[in-house]
């Protein structure tokens, strides 16, 4: 099945919580991402959150990826099961920030009758498992979810691979970006060599066609610094599109972001 990217619903204002919804159809799973806009804590600024519900189309069975604003993701998690078109099976988060994990206890709560694993990096909220580095387990029949331990933007950071057949998404959280990549906690020349790492030795390595989602919308900032230092045609069809595209998730690859950031 050719991968179908369907219109987007906007979000009506990046002033107060809202969610835009965007459902990609691909081999035999089914993505759905969720862009939340809320008040980051303390009032400063606001946050273009990503969370991800991937359903294993034959079992449907599903993971929501990084819920941070439960009460946004909640009612379309709920609505779909009780239309029957999922059966949430656990809570998978990228690494333990608020804006990443902070829902995990409201989603737990809301549907306490589930008893849902939480797997993710050990400091995560109500975290239940971990996966050593590259460990593999089954999302329902189809979908193959590989642990990459990623320990650079935090210790816990994990990019979490998922394989269908030919199909390969990435999730990376604040590790990677479209277009850019964020701090590394770590201080000095430890910090530039596990974010070394995590970007040209782990990330690098999957294969090129692997469709990369992140933690949140950034690509517009990432592109504006970009530009400053590259006036590449790979930089400027880049500009365009996120000029033109409120979302960016799952339009680039492993292999798009070698070619925008390589000489940054």
């Amino acid at each position: 099945m050719a991968t179908r990217y369907p219109q987007l619903e906007p979000c009506i204002s990046s002033q107060s919580p809202c969610v835009s919804v965007l459902t990609r159809n691909f081999h035999s799973f089914f993505l759905t991402a969720f862009l939340t806009y809320s008040h980051v804590r303390k009032g400063v600024g606001s946050s273009n959150n990503y969370a991800y519900l991937v359903t294993d189309e034959s079992s449907k069975d599903a993971v929501i990826v990084d819920p941070a604003n439960a009460s946004e993701v909640t009612p379309v998690l709920r609505d779909a099961m009780d239309s029957g078109k999922i059966n949430l099976t656990a809570i998978i988060n990228t690494h333990h920030h608020w804006d990443h994990a902070g829902g995990n206890d409201e989603i737990l709560s809301q549907f306490k009758s589930l008893s849902l694993p939480v797997i993710g990096g050990k400091d995560c909220k109500s975290v239940t498992t971990t996966p050593k580095h590259e460990e593999t387990f089954k999302l329902g029949k189809q979908i193959s979810v590989k642990a990459l331990h990623t320990p650079c933007h935090t210790q816990d950071s994990i990019c979490w691979l998922m394989e269908d057949g030919d199909e390969k998404v990435v999730f990376t959280g604040d590790t990677l970006f479209i277009g850019g990549n964020v701090h590394s906690e770590r201080s000095s020349s430890d910090g530039d060599t596990l974010m070394h790492t995590a970007l040209n030795k782990t990330l690098a390595a999957l294969p090129d066609d692997t469709k990369v989602y992140p933690g949140h919308e950034y690509t517009k900032q990432n592109v504006k610094f970009l530009t400053t230092v590259l006036q590449t045609e790979a930089v400027k069809n880049l500009q365009k599109f996120a000029e033109n595209n409120q979302q960016t998730q799952g339009k680039f690859t492993i292999g798009d972001e070698k070619v925008n950031t390589s000489s940054t």
